[in-house]
């Protein structure tokens, strides 16, 4: 069986070939969670690949995830978006959830800028807030890393301490400022799904100090830190977690509340680009 760096060295290798990916460019890379694809729509010069025509790549499965890979550039700065995500909930192990992040790191992605609808469990936060992540609580019992290590990805025991890159948080913050965009800040909690969490977890979460809870972003984050990958984080507040609100949890309340969102979703998007291209320096592709 291929190893993981086998997969992504062949998963990039096509990726290259299918968005006929300029050489010597290392560009911002982006997720883009539930109701939150516009902005690779909105991408200059921009061109597109299936996550099905890519090897290694499952299906997205989940609304508001289209399952594709895009290149294109915001403001004159290279970006690699995928305008959709994998869950574990779908049936993938941690690693293949993290593997698209482990392609992008291939590519030469020089930042990971990781986005997310999710609950608030901070009773501060409305929906329609967004929140730069400060740090994840893994509530999953789940981590891509398990089982044996391949050093040409990263070493056996990453450090998480500085998974949220502080260059990139500065960027996040200058972006905000530059683009008229509320940000808050706080830590994001990942539960397993597909269910949405009880209240008694979402009380045990805040007690933890979660001010977000989701069901994805981890295992990208973490496969991140292990190759080296600076990393920002943007959750969309689209509900208030149970026991909190006061209605019942539904996907189409987070795709309605990511919709509204959008325009500002965008325009800090757009504003983070620039700032953080320059606050990284380039990596090298390995493909």
């Amino acid at each position: 069986m291929a190893t993981w760096t086998e997969r992504a060295l062949d998963c990039a290798r096509a990726a290259r070939t299918a968005l006929a990916l300029p050489t010597g460019v290392s560009p911002i890379a982006i997720v883009l969670g539930s109701g939150l694809g516009a902005f690779a729509d909105a991408l200059a010069d921009s061109r597109g690949v299936p996550f099905s025509a890519l090897p290694g790549f499952p299906t997205a499965t989940v609304q508001g995830h289209k399952g594709r890979l895009v290149y294109g550039t915001s403001g004159g700065i290279p970006v690699l978006a995928l305008q959709g995500r994998l869950h574990g909930y779908e049936g993938h192990d941690a690693a293949t959830v993290a593997f698209p992040a482990r392609v992008l790191s291939v590519l030469g992605a020089r930042a990971l800028v990781v986005t997310n609808a999710a609950g608030g469990c901070n009773p501060d936060f409305v929906p329609g807030d967004l929140m730069r992540i400060t740090d994840h609580l893994n509530f999953t019992g789940k981590n891509p890393l398990t089982g044996p290590n391949e050093e040409a990805l990263g070493p056996r025991f990453p450090d998480l301490s500085t998974a949220y890159d502080a260059r990139l948080a500065t960027a996040l913050d200058a972006a905000a400022r530059d683009s008229g965009t509320p940000l808050k800040s706080g830590i994001y909690a990942q539960m397993n799904g597909p269910s949405y969490e009880t209240p008694a977890e979402v009380r045990m979460a805040r007690l933890c100090g979660a001010d977000a809870v989701g069901m994805s972003t981890v295992p990208e984050v973490i496969a991140a830190a292990h190759m080296g990958l600076p990393c920002a984080g943007i959750s969309c507040i689209t509900n208030l977690a149970a026991g909190i609100s006061k209605q019942a949890l539904s996907h189409q309340e987070v795709m309605e509340v990511a919709s509204a969102v959008e325009q500002r979703f965008l325009a800090l998007l757009g504003a983070l680009c620039a700032r953080a291209y320059a606050a990284v320096p380039e990596r090298k592709s390995l493909a």
